[in-house]
């Protein structure tokens, strides 16, 4: 029997990472998501009935991480996709009145967490020469923002981490930054980026056409800062 292809999403229990379960889950993959809520995880694995493994993982906990990887690599093997989708914004203020505390959760989030997850799966997956790595950034890592500093800083600081990492990599894997293409109307945007949502399509429009623009992606694309088609 051919082995399901793996796909390892961060951040599954909402917005972007929501619907690229549901994408995945109609191509036929095994996905392993994690996500921080307990309660909407145990929820998406009553929902799959088993499809797929779903566990409660602060991405920014070093220990969680490497725990959660070893459980994944142990039971499913390596991935051949990884996506590294969680994070937060901040809530929309000038960079010299956001707290201390909300500017360092969104660098722990989007930066450090996905250091962490990198940590914990690229390893074997660099002494296999297998896999794909997908940073989801953002148009605002590309350029600035105003009352978004502390997002801005995190998703620029993904862009330079993918291309240092794409240096580093054996010549049959791949690490890209991927911008998805605009505002998508999500929980986050409204929260930090509110003028933005009139007119931005719904996280499962989006999806549709970001998987297929992933799965077009091949080891010519290392290092690349790619933006995804918009849905019509």
């Amino acid at each position: 029997m051919e082995q399901l292809k793996l796909v390892i999403i961060t951040g599954v229990t909402k917005g972007l990472g929501r619907s690229l379960v549901n994408r995945f889950d109609e191509l036929g993959w095994r996905v392993a998501g994690c996500g921080r809520s307990k309660h909407l995880i145990e929820e998406m694995n009553l929902q799959f009935k088993g499809k797929h493994d779903f566990q409660p993982v602060d991405i920014t906990n070093e220990t969680e991480v490497e725990k959660w990887a070893k459980s994944v690599i142990a039971l499913y093997g390596l991935p051949d996709l990884l996506i590294n989708n969680a994070s937060i914004i901040n809530k929309n203020t000038s960079t010299w009145e956001i707290a201390s505390k909300e500017f360092k959760d969104v660098m722990n989030i989007n930066v450090m967490g996905v250091v962490n997850v990198i940590q914990a799966f690229v390893p074997e997956m660099v002494t296999k020469n297998k896999g794909m790595i997908i940073n989801i950034s953002s148009s605002w890592g590309r350029k600035g923002e105003a009352g978004l500093a502390a997002y801005c800083a995190s998703k620029f600081a993904i862009e330079g981490l993918t291309q240092s990492m794409a240096m580093e990599l054996p010549n049959n894997m791949a690490v890209v930054a991927l911008d998805p293409g605009g505002s998508i109307n999500t929980e986050m945007l409204n929260y930090g980026a509110q003028k933005y949502v009139a007119g931005s399509p719904s996280p499962e429009k989006w999806s549709k056409v970001a998987v297929q623009y992933l799965l077009s992606l091949t080891i010519q694309n290392n290092g690349q800062s790619l933006t995804c088609p918009c849905p019509n």
